[in-house]
């Protein structure tokens, strides 16, 4: 992690290296292991990385008003007025160390007159403090690299001896600009002060959450009811005003002998109509025990999508897909978001795979469940065998047993061939192509056949509705 702050013309920093043994960073993992066996490793988490860097740079708000990310592993704030505070920098940037390090963190911090001066002192120079003035002395040992170019810029100074900060100093920048471009000069200004470089701190996620407080405890559903719907309402214009949409509610009821009740809903697709949403409540609200009276309300969205602006007054055409995932809602609802589900088609002829299920409330129906060629059955299940006089005969048989019923052939259609996917190795397609025909029976049933003529018998995979 990477930490900077300043005061009137200072940066302070803050960086989370790991080298141990020779280790920096860098380097290649076969040399890292070769220097050190022992070395553990494992795949990064940017995720996980990235949210423990937004914690830090909350946290680091103590130190600082204007706290912003610097890289992925990094942050930068603007201490102007603040390290008196702490005593002076050196004891700020004490604190700062102590701190990190008691919750697991290797730092390294620098103080300087400018971010770019702090910055190449962190991650370059091992950290420090840079008194003021004194910028060019502070840095100039360090190596160009520091300066936040690109890797093509830094070896084509090297090339021409040009290794240190320092060397480029006595420069006339016309000369720097027209062989190494505008980007080195402005880094080199930067750094030095010519030029600035506010901390320009990135705004919070927004928190969708509303609360209310009660001159008088309440007890009855209608009042809460009430209460709910007047947040409600205040939610879900935060949630328009950010073009969200909440996945799940959370509201939270606390009672005057200070213990709380909670009811939690979860919707199948964003939402943000405060009547709908109301309604959902309405299982939740029931259930609710007011003990001795309710006097707060907290209703927060903890689960949030995109959700565009909406066109109102369609008429009822608009509003079918509402009432369908209404009633997915109310049924996920009761027995779980992931036991509520769809089918989907799959690009698939094999009939096991021409389909997939998904949960419905994190799935959207397909548009189009169409297909070309021969009707599929409504029920589809695992091949049982089917009891002729002739199994090898590739044409339908006039009378079988299924499932101990005998049966007789009216009508035949087919056949559909069916060959297996080479690309899977699936046992149940291992005996070769197959032939579907649809049988209609004399006793009503239309059954899914097919005969493998690689090995001869016939099977039923399905019963048309």
């Amino acid at each position: 992690m990477t930490l900077r702050a300043g005061n009137t013309d200072h940066l302070h920093c803050l960086n989370h290296v790991a080298e141990a043994g020779g280790l920096h960073r860098g380097m290649s993992l076969a040399d890292a292991r070769a220097i050190l066996p022992e070395l553990a490793t494992r795949p990064a988490d940017l995720v996980r990385e990235a949210a423990v860097l937004a914690t830090l740079r909350r946290w680091a708000s103590r130190y600082a008003p204007m706290v912003a990310a610097d890289g992925p592993d990094g942050l930068v704030a603007d201490i102007t007025g603040v390290a008196h505070l702490f005593g002076g920098e050196e004891e700020m940037r004490g604190d700062l160390h102590a701190r990190l390090e008691r919750q697991g963190f290797t730092v390294v911090s620098a103080i300087a007159g400018t971010r770019g001066a702090a910055h190449a002192l962190s991650r370059h120079g091992g950290g420090g403090i840079v008194p003021e003035g004194l910028l060019a002395q502070g840095i100039g040992f360090l190596p160009v690299r520091a300066l936040r170019i690109d890797h093509a810029t830094a070896e084509a100074l090297s090339r021409v001896g040009l290794n240190r900060i320092s060397d480029l100093l006595p420069l006339p920048r016309a000369p720097l600009v027209r062989r190494f471009g505008k980007g080195l000069v402005l880094r080199l200004d930067q750094a030095l002060g010519h030029q600035p470089e506010p901390v320009a701190a990135e705004a919070d996620e927004p928190h969708f959450g509303v609360r209310m407080t009660l001159p008088e405890p309440i007890g009855l559903q209608d009042d809460v009811r009430a209460g709910l719907a007047r947040l409600l309402d205040q939610l879900c214009a935060k949630l328009a005003q950010h073009e969200k949409g909440a996945r799940r509610l959370r509201l939270e009821l606390g009672r005057v002998d200070h213990s709380a009740a909670e009811v939690e809903i979860g919707l199948a697709r964003p939402m943000r109509d405060p009547v709908r949403i109301a309604a959902l409540f309405e299982r939740g609200i029931a259930e609710i025990d007011s003990g001795f009276g309710i006097d707060s309300f907290r209703l927060t969205a903890p689960v949030t999508e995109p959700l565009a602006p909406e066109q109102t007054g369609a008429g009822p055409a608009l509003r079918e897909g509402d009432a369908l995932a209404d009633l997915v809602t109310r049924l996920c609802n009761r027995v779980g978001f992931d036991h509520v589900l769809r089918y989907l088609p799959a690009t698939s002829k094999i009939p096991e795979r021409s389909f997939l299920v998904a949960p419905a409330a994190y799935s959207e129906p397909a548009e189009d469940i169409s297909r070309k060629g021969p009707p599929r059955p409504g029920t589809i299940f695992p091949p049982e065998p089917v009891v002729t006089a002739n199994d090898r005969s590739a044409t339908p048989p006039a009378s079988f047993r299924w499932r101990g019923i005998s049966l007789s052939t009216l009508r035949a259609t087919g056949p559909e061939r069916i060959a297996p996917e080479w690309w899977f190795d699936d046992p149940d397609w291992r005996t070769g192509l197959r032939d579907y025909w649809r049988i209609e029976t004399r006793q009503g049933l239309q059954l899914w056949i097919y005969h493998t003529p690689q090995a001869p018998g016939w099977r039923v995979q399905g019963v048309f509705e």
